[in-house]
């Protein structure tokens, strides 16, 4: 009892206890980082290319009104279309050229590891124009090209004058020149699956060839399709050399409209930057999407699109504007 009575005393006793709402400490404001270097080199940026920009379109050098009269021209479409062909041959044949020679490269044979090792060091180290000219004047070493034994009989006779046209050493050169260079891309993406996929495939007792196609290389493509897009956008601006083998593509018919209007030099040229632009831009947005397309399963989130990206950098540089504005 006195235990209870001496608790309740001393409950009794208690100060009340105070009101701290009106006394309540709110916490610190987080204040965002001052950047005072980046806005001016933000700005001095902004100068620099409205400065480019003013040039350009004042400029009167540069006649943007004959490169209206020349952007759509039909000659120019033509030089254009032979573009396109020829990147989509030499695109088909290099890759199919570059898949060869990477098997080379991984094969157990030693003779296919030297050749291929070989061919690919070659046409890495010669340039593309010499390897152009080189197959243009090929008539002048052989004049007709067999098959048969050799230091034998010969069985088919080709006549090199009739098969050599300008087209055929076009697409036979960047291909040649292709391959070389896909053939690393492709190895290099074989090389990326991990081992553990071929113990796996072994163990599971599937031959060599089912393992290639529908274990190792579905992985494979992960690397070696985002690669070999962007390797299309060099292979774009190489085809501007088979003018040098008299085929007339964009840019040989910009050359030649320029010998024959010299006054037209500077609007033709812009003619073939911004076609060359358009082109190497579609291909970029091909690769983007492939590479977002084989992102699936190896990331958890995938790559915004340009248009989301966009959107979500407005929205956050409008955020940035109105908290820096508050301060």
């Amino acid at each position: 009892m006195s235990e209870s009575a001496g608790a309740a005393v001393s409950l009794a006793e208690a100060p009340p206890a105070a009101d701290t709402t009106s006394e309540r400490v709110l916490p610190p404001r987080v204040q965002p980082q001052r950047r005072p270097g980046r806005w001016i080199v933000s700005a001095v940026v902004v100068v620099l290319v409205a400065q480019i920009l003013h040039g350009l379109v004042t400029n009167p050098f540069y006649q943007w009104h004959r490169f209206g009269y020349w952007f759509l021209r039909p000659a120019v479409l033509d030089g254009l279309l032979v573009t396109l062909e020829v990147t989509a041959l030499s695109a088909v044949l290099g890759l199919l050229g570059g898949v060869l020679l990477a098997l080379g490269r991984l094969s157990g044979s030693p003779v296919l590891r030297a050749v291929s090792w070989t061919y690919t060091w070659l046409f890495r180290s010669v340039p593309l124009i010499v390897v152009l000219i080189f197959l243009y004047n090929f008539s002048a070493l052989y004049q007709t090209l067999s098959l048969g034994v050799p230091f034998g009989p010969a069985f088919v006779t080709f006549d090199e004058s009739r098969l050599a046209t300008d087209m055929a050493i076009a697409v036979v050169g960047l291909s040649l020149n292709e391959a070389a260079y896909a053939s690393e891309v492709v190895r290099g993406g074989i090389l990326s699956v991990d081992q553990g996929q071929y113990e796996a495939a072994a163990a599971l007792g599937l031959p060599r060839g089912r393992q290639f196609r529908r274990i190792v290389l579905p992985q494979a493509l992960r690397s070696i399709t985002p690669n070999y897009v962007n390797q299309l956008i060099g292979l774009v601006k190489s085809t501007s050399l088979v003018f040098y083998v008299s085929l007339l593509d964009l840019f040989g018919t910009v050359q030649s409209m320029g010998n024959t209007y010299p006054g037209d030099i500077v609007p033709l040229l812009l003619v073939a930057t911004v076609w060359y632009l358009i082109l190497t831009s579609a291909v970029s947005v091909v690769q983007f999407y492939v590479e977002r397309y084989y992102a699936r399963g190896a990331t958890r989130t995938l790559p915004q699109t340009p248009l989301r990206k966009l959107r979500s950098g407005v929205t956050e540089l409008r955020a940035r504007l109105r908290r820096e504005t508050a301060v």
